[in-house]
């Protein structure tokens, strides 16, 4: 098969490229220099030239304080490039996996948001990426809409990194104890769509939007303070620091965060055969990989 990946670059898209490096699928991974998903021209020439039988969009505005300030440039990316590949996959008969986020929702749930859950994204971010998401369902009519929340990777810049970052610069820092979701690995994600991708070409899967994060929800300080033993019993940081609880109020951001952002994957679980990864045994391999990498 024949599969465009964009937003090659990122977390998402690059584990995308080391797990499909050693199948029978051609994969042609274009960053925002190769494709600007904004410019509906430039979709089409490129999608036109390869003609994919899938396309994976990657790419995404994440910076959610910076969309506050610059929603053009959030909508033009999360809103506007979906709608242009969900045109130009529907031309070519393309099935269009479409990464999206635990922002559209409000956060005002104390149990898992399933697939049915009323969304109302609290910001710019998560309007752009709802936007996109309607985009993709009007515009494609062999679509999987594949949400999920809170990744990391031992790629670009991310919570874990951040943490150790800040673990070596700090002896003592304060982490929000009161949001909580489920960390998710980009590389278990890119096996999600995968397992995705399979499932289509056995003709036994669903188009739709799911859901897919890591298996146990945890605060962001619980979190950090994680990262900080994995590290510490890996020798990679000898002194700890000090880790305190605050809340979202002590550390305002310009966007507002959803204060419960866990998602439940059991309808993928049960259309896809794709369980929840295990985020602990996922933070361990990318801090052996850390050193590793540029």
């Amino acid at each position: 098969m024949k599969l465009l990946i964009t937003g090659a670059n990122g977390q998402l898209g690059r584990c995308l490229q080391d797990v499909l490096a050693n199948t029978e699928h051609e994969v042609i991974a274009l960053d925002r220099s190769g494709l600007d998903i904004g410019d509906a021209e430039a979709v089409n020439r490129i999608v036109d030239q390869h003609q994919p039988q899938t396309i994976i969009n990657a790419a995404a505005y994440t910076a959610v304080d910076k969309a506050e300030s610059e929603p053009e440039l959030a909508a033009r990316i999360n809103t506007t490039g979906p709608e242009n590949l969900a045109k130009a996959a529907e031309r070519h008969s393309a099935l269009l996996i479409h990464i999206s986020t635990d922002y559209v929702f409000d956060g005002s749930k104390t149990t898992p948001y399933t697939e049915e859950d009323a969304t109302n994204p609290q910001g710019v971010y998560g309007q752009t990426k709802l936007n996109g998401e309607i985009a993709v369902q009007q515009h494609c009519s062999r679509h999987v809409i594949l949400r999920t929340a809170w990744v990391f990777s031992e790629y670009g810049n991310n919570f874990v990194k951040t943490m150790l970052r800040l673990g070596k610069e700090r002896d003592e820092l304060g982490v929000v104890a009161d949001q909580i979701g489920c960390p998710t690995y980009a590389g278990a994600i890119a096996g999600a769509a995968c397992s995705v991708l399979q499932a289509f070409s056995e003709d036994r899967a669903q188009y739709g939007v799911y859901h897919y994060c890591g298996d146990e929800s945890v605060s962001w300080y619980e979190f950090a303070r994680c990262v900080f033993e994995v590290a510490e019993r890996r020798g990679e940081l000898p002194k700890p620091p000090q880790v305190n609880p605050i809340t979202t109020k002590d550390y305002p951001t310009p966007a507002t965060r959803p204060a419960y952002s866990v998602l439940s994957s059991d309808k993928l679980n049960t259309s896809f055969g794709v369980r929840a990864d295990d985020w602990r045994i996922s933070l361990e391999a990318v801090l052996s990989r850390l050193p590793h990498q540029e």
